[in-house]
């Protein structure tokens, strides 16, 4: 029998031993240290670039320029939709037209590029084309946090959104449906909109308009203000679901 000969007593190498159990730390794996986890990884808010003291336009809120809704736009909406329309948002300016003759004309940085913030957890930083040199794109990357949505709204123009990773509640027209990243979705001209962030990690929706200016209009309701979230979070992708 082959015995190995310590040079340490056998109690100092239980207290040795014991220090060391002790000095390992517990990890938490309960749901709230889960979702302490992931608010502590977010990345910090983005800042507007925009405030009333900081733009021109008499009207600046949240980073964006906000009008009232004519009477033509209204009558334009009730063509598509039976929502009303309480406001008109766009970027603010003025701003300098870009002359394209150096790299940082045609290469942008995200922090180059105007941020604004639409609703709760909901910011955008936007490449609005005319700002940029396009004459007929406008990109937007979202900045959505847990939970994070903008208000449901429409577009004159055709939208496109493109997501890599995450899981995103959809209000498109009349339905309400969860999908999963990848993925591409098609937002037609006029028709109300809205998303929100079902994980638990920041989502970074690429949003594309056939067009070189940003702006939308800002309707007087809600999809998802009475749904059950973690329903949602458990609902298969791409099914109609009940906003009751």
């Amino acid at each position: 029998m082959l015995r190995v000969l310590s040079p340490y007593p056998v109690t100092v190498l239980i207290v040795l031993l014991l220090s060391a159990c002790e000095s390992e730390p517990v990890q938490d794996t309960t749901p709230e240290a889960a979702d302490t986890l992931a608010a502590t990884a977010l990345p910090p808010e983005p800042t507007v670039t925009y405030t009333g003291s900081t733009a021109e336009n008499a009207r600046v809120e949240h980073g964006e320029a906000i009008e009232d809704v004519d009477e033509a736009r209204r009558a334009l909406h009730a063509q598509h939709h039976p929502h009303t329309p309480i406001e008109s948002r766009s970027l603010p300016g003025p701003f300098e037209l870009p002359e394209m003759t150096s790299i940082r004309d045609f290469a942008l940085l995200k922090d180059d590029l105007v941020v604004i913030n639409p609703g709760p957890g909901e910011y955008v930083h936007v490449m609005e084309g005319q700002r940029h040199g396009y004459r007929n794109l406008t990109i937007g990357i979202t900045y959505t946090a847990p939970g994070g949505a903008p208000p449901m709204h429409t577009h004159a123009g055709e939208e496109s959104h493109v997501l890599l990773e995450g899981k995103i509640l959809y209000a498109l027209g009349d339905e309400v449906f969860t999908i999963e990243g990848p993925y591409i979705v098609n937002i037609p001209p006029m028709v109300p909109h809205s998303f929100m962030n079902l994980g638990d990690g920041l989502a970074e929706l690429v949003v594309i308009f056939p067009a070189n200016v940003w702006e939308y209009d800002v309707l007087d309701t809600f999809p998802f203000r009475n749904m059950d979230m973690e329903a949602m979070r458990q609902a298969p992708t791409r099914q109609p679901l009940s906003r009751e």
